[in-house]
């Protein structure tokens, strides 16, 4: 998507630690659930979520086929592929990259899920399909910037996607269903309003970001970036080392993710957190069991330590919090406090 034009490279990002450990550990487990970014205007939100494409590793995927379908994944192919598997029809596979997918503030919904081109059903029987942005996003990355300007309708759409892990169009009574399993990043500044809770909850990650203040980093970032606008290909370069070894120690996080174990005694206290809290509902305590073990094993452990849970727990909680119509977001002090009297 954006192979034209040269990327800002992740590895030179200063500051803002916790907008990308929030995008790599989503990146090592895509169950988690997503990330949502808040803060301020020109904090570098997008140019993060963009540099991330570089370090994405490949998937193997079936040629041809509009939605990326695992070739090894029942549950992830398209209803094309596996009834050529099941016809014990080959199949061509070849490896890409994790596509990224920007959804424009201003896209139909039939441009999100695709359109059914009802002239060549009834003309010819059968079913053609203009796959939209969520065929293009299955297994990869749907990015929404300004998520908290999207319409109610699509925003609705995107959810039921992204937790049942499909994607249903209907028109006229014809209905075809494709694999649209994605991670979902959006991102937004409180200024512009608030999101709806049950859509903040969705999310399995939020990231706070706010300026930075202290002068030497500022200035710091200025010259990074003039650096870069300068001459794109020369700054790449020099982090060209630092991008392929983060892109390596992904993949191979992604291998051994099923080894890492979490203690019971430590599931127990997270769970406890969360009742201590009054977090409505069950997703709490398992993104943060999730991003846990993915913390653990981006460090290169097999166990997790509490000290990866209070890394994460913030993250996974204060977008949970019930809170008070009037305040913004807690910064996730109140979440450290309690983690720290249950631990």
């Amino acid at each position: 998507m954006f192979a034209n034009r040269p990327i800002f490279p992740f590895t030179a990002i200063v500051g803002q630690e916790e907008m990308k450990l929030s995008l790599i550990l989503n990146v090592i487990d895509p169950k988690i659930g997503g990330v949502m970014i808040m803060g301020d205007r020109g904090t570098g939100k997008s140019t993060t979520v963009r540099a991330l494409v570089d370090l994405l590793p490949e998937i193997l995927v079936v040629v041809d086929d509009p939605f990326n379908s695992d070739p090894e994944d029942p549950e992830n192919m398209s209803d094309f592929v596996r009834e050529k598997i099941n016809n014990h029809e080959s199949v061509l596979t070849k490896t890409k990259k994790i596509s990224m997918v920007d959804l424009p503030l201003g896209a139909t919904e039939d441009r999100v899920c695709g359109t059914i081109d009802l002239e060549k059903a009834l003309t010819e029987g059968i079913k053609a399909f203009e796959p939209g942005l969520l065929a293009q996003a299955n297994r990869g990355i749907l990015y929404v910037d300004e998520v908290n300007l999207l319409d109610d309708h699509l925003v609705d759409v995107l959810l039921d996607a992204a937790a049942s892990g499909w994607n249903t169009v209907e028109r006229e009574g014809i209905s075809i269903s494709h694999p649209a399993r994605f991670i979902l990043i959006g991102s937004g500044n409180p200024e512009e309003g608030e999101l709806r809770p049950q859509l903040l909850d969705r999310f399995g990650l939020h990231a706070q970001i706010g300026t930075v203040q202290d002068p030497e980093l500022r200035v710091q970032i200025v010259e990074q970036r003039a650096a870069f606008d300068e001459s794109p290909l020369a700054f790449r370069e020099k982090y060209e080392q630092q991008q392929n070894k983060l892109t390596d120690l992904l993949f191979s996080a992604r291998q051994r993710l099923n080894h890492v174990q979490i203690d019971s005694n430590l599931r127990m206290k997270i769970s406890h957190v969360c009742a201590t809290l009054n977090i409505d509902g069950l997703r709490g305590d398992i993104v943060t069991n999730r991003a846990a073990k993915a913390l653990a094993c981006f460090e290169g452990r097999q166990y997790v330590t509490s000290e990866d849970i209070l890394k994460v727990i913030p993250l996974c909680l204060r977008h949970r919090l019930r809170k008070d119509p009037l305040e913004t977001i807690d910064s996730g002090e109140k979440v450290r406090e309690t983690f720290q009297k249950i631990f």
